[in-house]
């Protein structure tokens, strides 16, 4: 009898194909990823469409600039909110109300009803957490004996997630560029909105509703040291994030080639996009929070040849080799906040990982800018640097505190799950999870 492919002696070798193609077949999977995946396209346009919008309203960058922000301020307040209000009502009942709020506020930033800045402050209020919420499912949904796949589901999100931001920008900037600014605002929304009540309507995949008195003790968990953690980790890679961004622009023009900057960032985003793909193959046999050190010294030690390097090339191969530990943090802390938070504050949690991210983003886009100013780009690659450090520095004094309980990475199955159950793993007792102090 022929031995299956991808097995010998016994042993499950992993493939692309049979870990994500095996992951979207288990039942449910797909029907909500893909209206979650097409949604955060959408999503990742509304920001630099807002941008062309004000600016070929205005002719100001400033403006544009000034909107942009409030937009990313409204979203990083409201989006916890809006994800303890699913974890409270359920998916299904929430999304549509966000996401009419959501058209509403497009449609006053198109038309002028109200002044920009206001506009743009409600688009990011209204703007719904597609990432967190197709999180959530995936974790209700592979909880149990399948709870060893959810870091390849994780990884799939990660995976989204690049393409969105890869796809999403350049198809605005295409549109605006084109003269039609308002058409890629407009496309966005509808994306947004058509994913988001896609998504809704996928009632089967949803996490189950908790009950009040499991909610009132839940919320104790978002103070506790191993979530307080990784929402610390998530800040500062928003830091190196922001800080790269005007780093490499600045490394561009200094050289008198800006028109090479497009070309790093492609090379820093091909790479993410390897990095989360071959994690989620990637046989695995140690803690998460091992990973997650290892990663973050890995970043520190391949971002630090940033601060002296000056040959297009070694810097294009620096940014490359850090794009393939960036997608491995944000897999693994989405991973570890999921087994240090109980489910009824879940989707929440996961919010806030995303508004701390998006919070260090914008600061560090502005401090990086006045350092920028006064020492160079090689003084906005030491921010970067800096803040890569302190996450080697905060995933290191996690291992301190770990938990035999932590959940071990292991290769996901390869066949078809069936029904998901309704309970997760680390609900145990007290309602406190595994490795929470």
């Amino acid at each position: 009898m022929a031995r299956p492919a991808g097995r010998r002696k016994g042993c499950v070798v992993p493939s692309a194909s049979a870990n994500y193609n095996s992951l979207l077949r288990t039942s449910g999977a797909a029907a909500f990823f893909l209206p979650a995946a097409l949604g955060r396209v959408g999503i990742a346009m509304t920001g630099i469409g807002i941008v062309w919008l004000v600016h070929a309203r205005t002719g100001s960058y400033a403006a544009a600039g000034l909107v942009t922000g409030g937009f990313a301020v409204a979203d990083a307040v409201a989006g916890p909110q809006i994800g303890r209000l699913a974890d409270r009502f359920g998916q299904a009942r929430v999304l549509p109300g966000v996401l009419g709020a959501h058209a509403g506020a497009v449609v006053l930033l198109l038309v002028g009803a109200v002044p920009d800045i206001v506009a743009g402050v409600l688009v990011g209020a209204t703007l719904p957490q597609l990432a967190a919420l197709s999180a959530a499912r995936w974790t209700a949904l592979l909880s149990g004996e399948r709870a060893a796949a959810l870091s390849t589901a994780f990884a799939l999100e990660a995976l989204a997630n690049g393409v969105s931001y890869l796809a999403g920008p350049a198809l605005v900037s295409l549109l605006g560029a084109a003269g039609h600014p308002g058409a890629g605002v407009l496309l966005a929304a509808a994306l947004v909105v058509g994913g988001g009540l896609a998504l809704a309507a996928q009632r089967r995949s949803m996490p189950p509703l908790t009950g009040h008195a499991e909610r009132r003790h839940a919320g104790r968990a978002l103070l506790r040291s191993a979530f307080l953690r990784q929402i610390a980790l998530g800040l500062a890679l928003g830091v190196f994030f922001g800080a790269i961004q005007v780093s490499v622009a600045a490394y561009a023009v200094e050289r008198g080639t800006p028109d090479a900057a497009a070309l790093l960032y492609f090379a820093s985003n091909c790479t993410n996009l390897v990095g989360g793909w071959a994690y989620g193959v990637w046989r695995r046999g140690y803690s998460p929070r091992r990973h997650q050190a290892a990663a973050a010294a890995c970043l520190t030690l391949t971002s630090l040849p940033l601060t002296i390097l000056s040959a297009p090339f070694a810097v294009g191969a620096t940014l490359a080799l850090t794009g393939l530990a960036v997608p491995v943090l944000l897999i693994l802390t989405s991973l570890l906040t999921e087994s240090s938070v109980p489910r009824a504050v879940l989707t929440q949690a996961f919010t806030w990982g995303n508004s701390a991210s998006a919070a260090g983003t914008a600061g560090a886009a502005a401090v990086a800018g006045r350092v920028v100013d006064t020492g160079g780009a090689h003084g906005g690659f030491d921010v970067a640097v800096g803040a890569a450090t302190v996450m080697t520095v905060l995933a290191f004094s996690g291992l301190r505190g770990s938990s035999p309980e932590v959940p071990k990475l292991s290769a996901p199955a390869e066949t078809t799950a069936p029904n998901p159950p309704t309970t997760r793993r680390d609900s145990s007792t007290n309602g406190k999870a595994p490795g929470t102090p």
